[in-house]
């Protein structure tokens, strides 16, 4: 079988696999999410009570599970919750050397712990330095493996919140950020990342509280393996579209990705519970039309970009490279470049950050093909919770031109949107934009962030426009030509994540609060379906030409001018 025939085959198992659970796991989260009587159909979706464990929780916390917040008090848990979760995680890092289980490891230095506690509580997992080198196991279990868990959640949470915008009328109420965020770990991704990490174990990833191992080379030589609780930490890694990697080589190491069928079932995880969230927005807002209109823009532009990415892996210029039948210096050889460009695609529209293959290796347009998927928003289907909401939004801005066009008040859901709801949705559409050109523009224009580059021209121009989208946009994957780990890089990335993750999440909770203030608009013969395939075209031009075309300057100087050179 070719490469071609095989990378296709592929892409199409991983279709099927995610069409079978995407009405299951969507409709299960929208049971989990459920807490008003009121919303979606009472026969299936009545609210199923706290749990034991969960009640436990609250307990501790000190919280009223059965007392709803208004989107205020909503959005200070969320602020709150994060801030903790870094000063932990901080703290975790720069105590390593006196904590069990850190394999003799020092304290992270401070600027590096800073970056990395930001990269993880934000759900961007970038990573300044070589994971077995520099975190013991209780770090990585304790510390980066929780923040994956709790990031995700968070990013569940606000998706909730704005759902529960639409889904309500005349109400202060968005629901409770302690009682989302805790369902979503011991609902959804808890248990998901429980089966998820017993398959990797028997697919071969490593696991175990092993410090390394010293082995013999078939020449002789003596290597050093480092083990580690790598299936637990690789499964909510993929599952959250966290990213963050034991190894330092990601899910090309041998130990976190051992076969094609493990890289596959990677890329799924970190597809699954995205691709199903419309489900779940359709199924509470009464209407399973909307989520499939969702999540058909979401699959189109995903087909798109992975048609694309593979065409320009394969039709790379140059005679060695054609020989070679694809570029493949920096791809995952073993399985095959169809499987490099699947993984690259994925995790670059689904905020992950996680590699099997080196992005700073593909041609000049795959290249420019991966970094313009973290432009678009990161919303086909984008990260765990994050890329719900951000299509909503895109969604909200996409009725507001059709309204334009037709001299009509626009309604999303029966919402009407007026000056301050489309000056919160045009805020958040802006906020990544600023910070991704302001921080590329001051990075290449000072010595300090000049002097990190190990390539000059378009092509250095690409790494540091790559690095800053990608923390902007709370990816973690990086161009890998970058020596990021200095004082500017570490300030002002770990900046762009904080802002990046944050500024969105206000945006969107104002915005979820003032949708659920309102009555509910009547359908009328002027409302516009926002079901049927015109919104679906609507909507995904609405993505192509007011977030993509923004960034079009930049990258005609960098991936665009190399690819044309």
């Amino acid at each position: 079988m070719s490469a071609a025939a095989a990378g296709w085959l592929q892409a199409g198992l991983l279709v099927l696999a995610l069409a079978l659970v995407h009405r299951p796991l969507g409709d299960w989260m929208a049971r989990a999410f459920t807490t008003d009587p009121a919303e979606g159909p009472k026969s299936r979706f009545w609210p199923q009570g706290h749990w034991r464990v969960e009640r436990l929780v609250y307990r501790a916390v000190g919280v009223d599970a059965d007392a709803e917040q208004r989107w205020p008090t909503y959005l200070r848990s969320v602020l709150a919750f994060s801030l903790v979760s870094v000063l932990f995680l901080y703290g975790l890092q720069r105590l390593q050397s006196l904590l069990p289980l850190d394999n003799g490891m020092a304290g992270v230095e401070p600027g590096s712990a800073w970056n990395t506690a930001v990269s993880f509580v934000t759900n961007t997992n970038w990573q300044g330095y070589s994971g077995e080198s520099t975190m013991g196991h209780l770090v990585q279990m304790a510390g980066l493996a929780v923040q994956n868990f709790v990031s995700a959640a968070v990013g569940i949470a606000v998706a909730v919140a704005l759902v529960r915008g639409f889904a309500r009328s005349g109400t202060d109420r968005l629901g409770n950020f302690w009682v989302d965020v805790t369902r979503a770990i011991t609902r959804v991704l808890l248990p998901l990342a429980t089966v998820a990490a017993v398959v990797l174990v028997l697919g071969g990833v490593v696991q175990n509280l092993s410090s390394g191992t010293e082995a013999t080379t078939l020449a002789g030589a003596t290597q050093f393996l480092p083990g580690g609780p790598v299936a637990s930490q690789e499964a909510i890694k993929e599952l959250g579209t966290n990213g963050g990697g034991f190894y330092n080589a990601n899910s090309a190491h041998p130990f976190e990705g051992p076969s094609a069928w493990v890289s596959l079932f990677q890329v799924f995880l970190l597809l699954v519970i995205p691709f199903s969230l419309p489900r779940t927005f359709g199924r509470m807002v009464g209407d399973r039309r909307q989520g499939l209109a969702i999540v058909g823009v979401m699959a189109g532009l995903a087909t798109a970009s992975l048609a694309l990415t593979n065409w320009a892996q394969a039709r790379a210029g140059g005679a060695a490279l054609q020989l070679a039948g694809a570029a493949t210096e920096g791809q995952e050889v073993r399985f095959g470049g169809p499987l490099s460009a699947l993984f690259g695609t994925a995790t670059t529209l689904t905020s992950t950050g996680a590699v099997n293959s080196m992005h700073d290796s593909y041609t000049p347009t795959g290249g420019l093909l991966v970094m313009a998927n973290m432009m678009l928003g990161e919303v086909a289907p984008g990260g765990v919770g994050s890329g719900l909401y951000g299509m909503l939004v895109l969604a909200v801005v996409a009725v507001f031109v059709a309204g334009l066009m037709v001299g009509r008040t626009p309604e999303y859901l029966g919402k009407k949107l007026g000056r301050r709801e489309m000056t919160l949705a045009s805020l958040y559409v802006l906020v990544t934009p600023v910070l991704v050109l302001t921080g590329t523009a001051v990075a290449v224009t000072t010595d300090t962030g000049l002097g990190s580059l190990l390539n000059s021209g378009s092509h250095g121009l690409s790494e540091v426009l790559y690095a800053f989208t990608s923390a902007s946009n709370n990816n973690g994957s990086a161009f890998a030509g970058l020596s990021a780990n200095t004082p500017f890089y570490n300030t002002a990335l770990g900046l762009a994540m904080a802002f990046g993750r944050f500024l969105p999440m206000v945006l969107v909770v104002a915005l979820a609060g003032r949708l659920a203030a309102q009555g509910r608009a009547p359908v009328t013969a002027g409302t516009l379906p926002t079901h049927q395939p015109l919104f679906v075209g609507l909507l995904g031009a609405v993505v192509l030409v007011v977030v993509g075309l923004t960034y079009f300057p930049a990258l005609a100087l960098g991936p665009l001018a190399e690819a044309l050179a």
